[in-house]
């Protein structure tokens, strides 16, 4: 079996060491046929750069790479472009004089490697500088490629002030570009979000987004077939829905693709099904802001957004969904044209983000992060067997155990939000099928939870004080209400399975 090109985003590395590769340059040849601006937004982790990379061998020229693969046997070979690429992935910069330490040793060297010196001052000017000259060197167009474009304002993102700072100094930076048009012949850009007020969204000529252009939907990650083909032997008795149920999902309005990362590590560890992509970068500012925002994360799984939405938003300004869509914690369900525009309705992606991102959101609104899995398995165990007064003992035991500093400074224990939320996310985190805001006939339930084939329909509700347990029972409003508009109705009389109607009220007070 060949290698596994783990961690590999060097394209030259990948096809002499004779990796796996999935040949993505069918899809890149209408773009790259003629001159082009492009910008593409993807997860991190999913091939960006080695696309990226792939670009840089093929405008160099680099002829016995692409023996056997899709654009060989169409592309001019004779004609060599002059590449500058910009990566900003590795490392973390927090200032302005750290994004000038990244890229001068950049410039330097595509200035020496094409002799010639650099005399302006200051980073765009010397960028601008390096274009000219090179140009008027070779008499030929260039083609920029920048990989993680956003990352100087990503590392800054829990700080407005210095994300600000590195939006004017990236702005800055790419403000030649539109000054050189006419001199490039290829300009392709990654990224992991859209930021507006940056200056290559409205600096550079006819910038084309490729993010959800279905033409591109697969020009990152696996796709089923790409499975079945490059990685057949990798994969030889793998339960393949169970993996495809893992790891498949992202969509960006074609054909849905797995995440690399997960698939190879998938294989290198011996086909254990973990969480490979959510453990190599925690989203900690995400979770942050929805709960600066009071996310009511029962949406998470019904969320529907606007085509305006989805084109770019401010460092001040952040739509948690949109940021979720364009980080991977959610993808595209499907598209309606309503009202005369095109509406996005969102879902989670596949099984390892729901599990992983749900325990990293259970810790953020409930602060028990290491002794979660003592909350988990007793009300994992009374779901399954239909335990209540066990189940009952598990969830009140879960809320005594978080610290009553989450309440200080701050109302969310009248906010019943908060506890659907907590909820959610536990039953979530704990293979849970969860219906949030359960519709039926009379109107919605707030959870309904299924756990093989037990059904819990839940109401939720808060009150200012309970005296004693003789009095929670004995007004149970939630319960009341379950009965009185018949929310679990409609999943009676179903052969096998049980139902049980849950009544959860929380005393503000207590």
């Amino acid at each position: 079996m060949k290698a596994l090109p783990t961690g590999i985003s060097t394209f030259r590395f990948l096809i002499e060491d004779k990796m796996v590769y999935v040949d993505k340059t069918g899809i890149i040849q209408p773009l790259v046929r003629e001159k082009g601006r492009y910008f593409l937004s993807r997860p991190r982790r999913f091939g960006k750069s080695l696309l990226v990379d792939t670009f840089k061998e093929l405008f160099e020229g680099n002829e016995p790479l692409f023996r056997g693969l899709a654009i060989h046997d169409s592309w001019d070979w004779s004609r060599k472009l002059p590449v500058i690429k910009i990566d900003f992935a590795g490392g973390v910069l927090h200032s302005p004089q750290d994004l000038v330490n990244k890229l001068e040793p950049v410039l330097q060297e595509h200035s020496r490697q094409y002799g010639v010196n650099l005399s302006a001052d200051g980073l765009a000017n010397r960028f601008r500088e390096l274009i000219k000259v090179i140009h008027a060197k070779t008499g030929l167009p260039l083609v920029i490629l920048v990989d993680e474009y956003d990352k100087p304002l990503l590392d800054n993102i829990e700080d407005p002030a210095k994300a600000l700072i590195m939006r004017e100094a990236l702005k800055d930076l790419y403000s030649p570009l539109k000054e050189v048009d006419s001199l490039l012949q290829f300009v392709f850009l990654t990224g992991v979000s859209k930021f507006s007020k940056v200056n290559i969204f409205s600096g550079i000529n006819n910038l084309v987004d490729l993010t959800l252009d279905e033409s591109s939907a697969t020009i990152c990650g696996y796709t089923q077939q790409d499975l079945e083909t490059s990685f057949a032997e990798h994969l030889a008795g793998v339960d393949r829905e169970q993996l495809k149920l893992w790891y498949n999902g992202y969509n960006f309005l074609g054909e849905a693709v797995y995440n690399p990362f997960d698939i190879l590590l998938f294989i290198q560890k011996n086909h254990a099904f973990r969480n490979y992509w959510f453990e190599t970068g925690t989203p900690t500012f995400l979770v942050k802001l929805m709960q600066k925002n009071r996310y009511f994360l029962p949406d998470l799984e019904n969320i529907e957004v606007g085509e305006d939405q989805m084109a770019s938003f401010e460092l001040d300004r952040i739509p948690p969904a949109i940021l979720l869509l364009q980080s991977g914690y959610l993808t595209i369900g499907s598209v309606q044209n309503r009202m005369g525009t095109i509406l996005y309705q969102l879902k989670v992606p596949n099984q390892e983000v729901r599990l992983a991102f749900n325990n990293a959101l259970f810790h953020a609104y409930t602060d028990i992060f290491e002794q979660r899995t003592a909350y988990q398995l007793p009300v994992y165990d009374a779901l399954l067997a239909g335990d209540l007064a066990a189940l009952e003992a598990g969830l009140r035991r879960l809320f005594a155990g978080i610290p009553w500093r989450n309440f200080t400074n701050n109302d969310l224990a009248e906010y019943e939000g908060y506890y659907a939320s907590v909820l959610y996310a536990f039953f979530m985190g704990i293979t849970c099928t969860v219906t949030p805001e359960d519709i039926s006939n009379h109107g919605q339930a707030d959870l309904t939870v299924r756990l093989a084939d037990n059904i819990y329909v839940m109401e939720i509700k808060t009150v200012p004080d309970m005296a004693d347990d003789a009095e929670r029972q004995a007004d149970n409003s939630a319960l009341a209400q379950i009965r009185a508009m018949g929310y679990a109705d409609k999943y009676l009389g179903q052969a096998g399975v049980r139902v049980f109607e849950l009544g959860l009220v929380f005393s503000m007070a207590k």
